[in-house]
């Protein structure tokens, strides 16, 4: 029988959030938790996880130990940080289908926005039947996501290495002519 120490309790409250997702989700649907209305748990968690380099176990009600796969390890680590600070959670399939305000939603961005980026290209998307709506795969706007974080951090690289050759991270900068200087290039 479990004792009462943070560990054991911290593995009884994962062994009872997976057992309730595992009772309460179908394959394939879509599902949203929000945090506890009392985070001290969720902090508890969160801290008990900071301190654990390898997968745990899950702890059944019955006693069973089941070893955590790797994979599930880091979605509970990530989980548990983000509902620490107060955020929602969604478990959805990858090949979820998404309409334009869910994956605007999504991406952040607005409607309109999202609905240039299909027309462009940027993001694939269908029509089912013969209508005029669409709709868009979640891995589409996962990589579409994953595409800008990567162009984003090329581009800070790019600057910052501009910005360490023209000297602005000398304790003795000159930022007046290094200015001068990257509009002549510009301009």
């Amino acid at each position: 029988m479990p004792g009462n120490s943070k560990r054991d309790q911290a593995l009884s409250n994962i062994s009872n959030v997976a057992y309730g997702c595992y009772m309460n989700t179908q394959l394939g649907e879509r599902r949203t938790v929000l945090p506890p209305q009392d985070l001290e748990p969720m902090l508890d968690l969160s801290k008990f996880l900071d301190h654990i380099t390898a997968p745990a176990a899950l702890l059944g009600p019955d006693g069973q130990t089941v070893p955590l796969p790797l994979e599930a390890f880091n979605v509970l680590v990530e989980v548990a940080h983000a509902m620490r600070a107060g955020k929602a959670i969604t478990v959805a399939p990858v090949d979820q289908s998404l309409t334009t305000q869910e994956a605007a939603n999504f991406l952040g961005i607005s409607r309109p926005t999202l609905v240039k980026l299909l027309e462009s290209g940027e993001i694939p998307f269908e029509r089912p039947g013969a209508g005029r709506h669409r709709r868009v795969r979640l891995q589409d706007v996962v990589a579409y996501q994953e595409r800008k974080r990567v162009q984003r951090r090329t581009a800070l690289d790019e600057l910052t290495r501009e910005a360490a050759d023209a000297g602005l991270y000398d304790s003795e900068a000159d930022y007046t002519a290094a200015l001068k200087a990257a509009r002549k290039q510009v301009g």
